[in-house]
């Protein structure tokens, strides 16, 4: 049994990382809300192996606030039908929904916390506004910067990050994680306040 369906006290929050399943997109720049997703839960050494509504989750709490973090397996642009699907599932208002995404239009090294907004092209963004009808619902931009020269956006979204990359992807992850602790802590306002910008 699901335990904060049981505890009244505590309204739940979710964090949803996008991304697409399968071991070839493990790495890519496009499943960086996946990675940030998976860095959270070590943190707070929360397993996602549970499955439901083609997601997987995990739950438990933080400082007594009831929690799921998720990752849909739906790929990315059927994100909105696992999402409205575990919204309403578990009765988690809008404001206490955070989905994190990877952003062309940010640089690696770059986060971006927003209360709502346009999905500026993001199909899984774009998918979950559209099953929800609103795209008023908290959102943290991560910056994956543009592909060179004349490359596909299509395919750069989908290269795997390069090794010069590696240790600003690290510290980017680990504040987004931390980013993602405070907005279940304390709020998005506090998030975004101490947390939108260049990390480092």
């Amino acid at each position: 049994m699901d335990n904060f369906r049981m505890d009244n006290n505590n309204t739940p929050t979710m964090i949803v990382g996008l991304g697409n399943p399968g071991l070839q997109y493990r790495y890519t720049r496009h499943n960086a809300g996946f990675m940030v997703a998976q860095a959270l839960a070590e943190k707070l050494e929360f397993n996602l192996k549970r499955i439901k509504f083609r997601c997987q989750i995990g739950d438990g709490k933080l400082d007594g606030i009831p929690l799921i973090i998720a990752k849909p397996l739906t790929y990315m642009n059927d994100s909105g039908s696992a999402v409205s699907s575990l919204l309403r599932y578990f009765k988690v208002p809008l404001e206490r929904l955070l989905v994190i995404h990877d952003d062309l239009d940010l640089p690696l090294g770059m986060l971006r916390l927003r209360p709502g907004g346009g999905s500026a092209g993001q199909r899984g963004m774009q998918s979950i506004t559209d099953k929800l009808g609103t795209n008023a619902f908290p959102r943290l931009r991560f910056g994956i910067g543009r592909p060179p020269g004349r490359m596909d956006p299509a395919d750069y979204v989908l290269e795997k990050f390069s090794a010069s990359e590696q240790e600003l992807l690290k510290i980017t992850l680990d504040q987004a994680a931390a980013a993602a602790m405070t907005f279940i802590r304390e709020g998005l306002e506090k998030a975004m306040n101490q947390y939108n910008g260049e990390v480092g």
